[in-house]
């Protein structure tokens, strides 16, 4: 039984040959697969519509194999049932040809033979579901196969490990695609809780008011993650947490916090806004920066046994500009934490005097705080104090909570890599990342990653090395 349908006021996108190079690795298994299917459950899919899975000739699969693996996938990480209407006309879209660059004319070949079948006007996207070094080889092979004009691409992250290798990379993909063809994908970005911050403040005056430093004493992004590294050894070195999440989404999600009202949403408007902030964020001062490395990561395999690789960062970011100048935004991430969440905390400064006494459960920290929860589906937190019962006015600590689950039905709701790539296939770039926003953020972490401080050791399931909490002294972290 497949999902409903979306309802009908939601934008379709044009008929589309839809090439996903890496499609028998885990991304496309996990994520990309799985929605592809729930959004033609969800009837977002093209009206005609061809899927051709790509991969080197070592893992190449025949159509039938495809299809096969397809359905697994679906099956293990997928919530719609591969069957009935949607699954055969689904199934049916699929096949599979090799990537090799060697042989541009195959590739090229079997996706004309897909925009044949369809007929008509077809646009073309590629989604570049492979390592970054895995990146260059394919654009180079659109290029040859005739393919890069009027195609759409989709890139993964990372972009780059440095500002180095940022610009070169894209100077790479200038010189094949122009900037409104590319859509640098960040998960981040697609997630529901993460747009509902743009609706809490700009839609609600309850909020936008006191969202600056005259109200505002500091932000936290806290990502921690309860998994280790999963035996990607080799990768984890290779990145860390710091270029692994805080470049690639952590700086992200701070400008989607930090940024001025837009005229419109519309892509334009939108990242001009993002990137001034990029633009005012002051580059990383490696003493504001802890790093940390869980207990036993030098035994993974894969790792150094001298590694310097931190599995934690937790770090003081600035914005300088008339909204936000001398407002602390902390973040933090890391992996073997307690706990897994995604949480952004905005504190706001305490009343300037204090007439009221403390009650047994006051915090000594009597500001108001914004908690939102973007783990999807997300939910947003009010704490404040209040008057306790009884003769005397003391003060004790209260909540306030809104939980997406318990007021919308979920069937309709679009994970993070359903809704980008929905956004890539009607051509809407708001929610992808631009090239100088980039570069932007590697000349941020230049300090950190030129001279970064040495990691300290913590204990798998703690919230980090202890020196963290003196990070934000006089303050404190809102997790736990």
């Amino acid at each position: 039984m497949n999902s409903p349908s979306i309802r009908d006021d939601f934008e379709v996108p044009d008929n589309h040959v839809f090439v996903l190079f890496g499609a028998t690795g885990d991304l496309a298994r996990r994520k990309i697969l799985p929605g592809l299917f729930h959004l033609a459950c969800l009837r977002l899919m093209p009206q005609r519509y061809r899927i051709i899975g790509s991969s080197r000739a070592a893992s190449a699969l025949s159509d039938e194999e495809f299809r096969d693996y397809a359905c697994q996938a679906i099956v293990e990480f997928g919530n719609d049932e591969p069957s009935g209407e949607v699954w055969d006309e689904f199934v049916s879209s699929l096949s599979f040809t090799v990537s090799d660059g060697e042989r541009p004319e195959t590739f090229a070949r079997a996706v004309h033979d897909a925009q044949t079948s369809i007929g008509g006007d077809v646009r073309r996207l590629f989604h570049l579901a492979v390592p970054p070094g895995a990146a260059r080889e394919l654009l180079h092979l659109i290029e040859e196969s005739g393919l890069n004009v009027d195609s759409r691409i989709i890139c993964e992250k990372p972009f780059g490990v440095d500002l180095g290798s940022a610009r070169e990379l894209n100077s790479f993909i200038r010189a094949r695609f122009e900037e409104t063809q590319v859509f640098r994908i960040d998960h981040f970005l697609g997630k529901e809780s993460i747009e509902n911050i743009l609706a809490l403040r700009f839609a609600n005056r309850l909020f936008e008011p006191l969202w600056n430093r005259d109200h505002v004493r500091f932000v936290q992004i806290d990502v921690p993650e309860a998994l280790s590294i999963e035996g990607r050894g080799s990768f984890y070195e290779e990145t860390g947490a710091f270029r692994d999440m805080v470049v690639s989404h952590l700086f992200q999600v701070l400008g989607f916090l930090a940024m001025e009202q837009p005229t419109s949403f519309d892509a334009g408007p939108l990242r001009d806004e993002v990137h001034k902030v990029f633009q005012t964020l002051r580059p990383i001062d490696p003493a504001n920066a802890v790093r940390g490395q869980y207990e036993g990561y030098l035994d993974e395999e894969g790792v150094s046994p001298t590694s310097n690789t931190e599995t934690f960062i937790a770090l003081r970011a600035e914005v300088e500009n008339t909204r936000w100048k001398g407002v602390p935004f902390y973040l933090r991430t890391g992996k073997a934490l307690a706990q897994r969440r995604q949480v952004i905390t905005i504190g706001f400064d305490e009343p300037v005097m204090r007439l009221f006494s403390s009650g047994k459960k006051t915090p000594q920290w009597r500001g108001n705080k914004l908690v939102v929860d973007f783990a999807d589906p997300g939910s947003i937190h009010a704490h404040f104090l209040v008057k306790e019962p009884g003769p005397r006015m003391n003060l004790e600590p209260a909540q306030m909570h809104f939980y997406y689950r318990d007021s919308y039905e979920e069937t309709g709701n679009l994970e993070a890599y359903e809704h980008l790539i929905l956004e890539a296939m009607l051509g809407n770039r708001a929610l992808f990342t631009r090239s100088d926003g980039i570069e932007r953020l590697w000349q941020v972490a230049t300090p950190l990653l030129e001279t970064p401080p040495p990691v300290e050791t913590y204990a798998k399931g703690s919230w980090g090395p202890e020196s963290m909490h003196t990070l934000v002294a006089p303050d404190r972290w809102c997790l736990p």
